[in-house]
């Protein structure tokens, strides 16, 4: 695959919680020149990157309930809205982790679809921090996600115990099908590996080494 065709499947992300203004005006600097789909950022850059990027191909995307899933769902669902308001074009929001592996699936739920909801039109995407789950898990994750309406299934945070794995993304597309959204985010260094991730059935990748990604072979 050409860079240029790599980068446009690219989510450029800097979420770190010390990332400074120098280094968000550098993300969205480098997305626009290399053509990346997305710059996704915390909730706080997101005026500052809606007006650089503009009404560009490049999005802005802000993470919602990041990165431990666990607020109440009407403070996701408020963020996630204010976060559109400010110019976000794409909402990444992390499962109810706990409520999930406990069985608490009406209440994993109605998280999904409030964000959504208060997202709208926006598209949606839910994390599920996979490294967390067993496949029983997972499948109810993607389930769970396609049932309220969201529009992608992603792999992690970046900021748990593990990132992306192919097994992970097969199972995922193969619970969605072939018409929805899967993003793999965490942990990829390689071209050879994101390669991989698309050919398991990725069509979005998160990265935050997006630039050495598709400047090389191998970071």
């Amino acid at each position: 695959m050409e860079s240029h065709n790599l980068a446009a499947l690219i989510d450029h992300t800097c979420l770190k919680p010390d990332a400074t203004e120098a280094e968000i005006e550098r993300l969205c600097a480098e997305a626009l020149q290399y053509g990346f789909a997305a710059v996704c950022v915390n909730p706080y850059w997101i005026p500052r990157v809606s007006a650089r990027l503009g009404e560009g191909l490049v999005k802005p995307i802000a993470v919602v309930g990041f990165p431990l899933g666990a607020n109440r769902t009407a403070s996701k669902a408020y963020e996630a809205h204010d976060a559109i308001d400010k110019g976000a074009r794409e909402i990444d929001m992390v499962i109810n982790l706990g409520a999930l592996k406990g069985g608490d699936f009406k209440a994993v739920l109605e998280d999904i679809e409030s964000v959504v909801h208060r997202a709208a039109p926006y598209p949606v995407k839910v994390i599920l921090e996979t490294c967390l789950l067993d496949e029983v898990e997972k499948r109810l994750g993607c389930q769970l996600a396609v049932d309220g309406g969201a529009h992608f299934v992603k792999t992690s945070t970046g900021f748990s115990t593990g990132g992306s794995t192919l097994e992970d993304v097969r199972l995922m597309r193969e619970v969605v099908g072939s018409g929805y959204g899967v993003k793999a985010s965490g942990g990829i260094k390689s071209r050879e590996f994101a390669l991989g991730l698309l050919q398991a059935g990725a069509n979005r990748l998160g990265c935050s080494a997006s630039v050495a990604l598709i400047l090389s072979e191998k970071i």
